[in-house]
């Protein structure tokens, strides 16, 4: 385990973007998870007293790479992007591929590629510290939209997700949570925690607070698209019980599309 806790913390970006600074207080050094926007990347920063010295790039969408350059140019911070992202992503000094490890001051993590969403995503799996970035993989009561790919492309993405404990703390790329929870209750109703999480998820919203992260006990509790070897999720999209849980998952990923 790190000898120092690491400090995190989180704010909107654009509309709806989570942004997301990783403080290793041992070394000092910090990183950002994506930049949407850089100020309130930049804002952030000041208000923790902070110094970034890493941006973590997750994939090379427009609202989550659009603040780098300028971020990079006030602060020197190092760029660690996917490899299979080439150019689209801007003023990269490291790509990484699945297996590689990076590290933020004492804080190590593994890369894992997680395509589906798009075909360069990345996640970082902070195992000593109990952190997961997923992007816009695995979100709280949801996933990605699937775009670059077949359905069962993020599906096994996501099943690379259930051999973490049930504390991980995941931290998504969105806060899509309100939105989510409606279409989980949608698909099952009788799911008693899912909807104690929506009560949740509408408090928050009311307070200005978001439900990121998550952990993956809740999230393999109340988030449909872990859930789709349920048979309750299976009738809700049509299908017997005994469908493999990927061909609900594709069901239920064009049912969200829908929603």
């Amino acid at each position: 385990m790190p000898a120092s806790r690491p400090e995190i913390r989180t704010f909107l970006c654009r509309s709806d973007n989570i942004g997301v600074l990783l403080h290793d207080p041992e070394t000092g050094a910090c990183a950002a998870i994506d930049v949407p926007e850089a100020a309130p990347v930049l804002a952030a920063l000041d208000a923790a007293g902070w110094t970034l010295t890493d941006i973590l790039v997750t994939h090379r969408h427009t609202d989550h790479i659009e603040g780098i350059a300028e971020v990079k140019r006030r602060t020197g911070a190092r760029v660690t992007a996917p490899a299979k992202a080439g150019s689209a992503v801007p003023e990269v000094d490291v790509a990484v591929s699945e297996g590689d490890v990076v590290r933020v001051g004492s804080l190590s993590a593994a890369v894992w590629e997680t395509p589906g969403h798009c075909a360069d995503h990345v996640t970082y799996w902070f195992e000593a510290a109990g952190l997961v970035f997923a992007g816009d993989t695995l979100f709280t009561l949801g996933c990605g939209r699937v775009m670059e790919a077949e359905p069962e492309v993020l599906w096994h993405s996501l099943a690379r997700f259930d051999g973490l404990p049930d504390d991980t703390r995941v931290y998504s790329g969105h806060d899509y949570v309100l939105s989510n929870a409606r279409f989980a209750r949608a698909a099952e109703p009788d799911n008693a925690r899912l909807a104690a999480r929506m009560d949740e998820a509408e408090r928050a919203k009311a307070e200005g607070r978001f439900l990121v992260p998550t952990t993956l006990g809740d999230e393999r509790a109340t988030n449909p698209f872990l859930r789709a070897g349920e048979p309750a999720l299976a009738r809700a999209v049509n299908l017997s019980p005994g469908t493999e849980a990927v061909h609900v998952f594709t069901a239920l990923r064009a049912w969200k599309n829908k929603f």
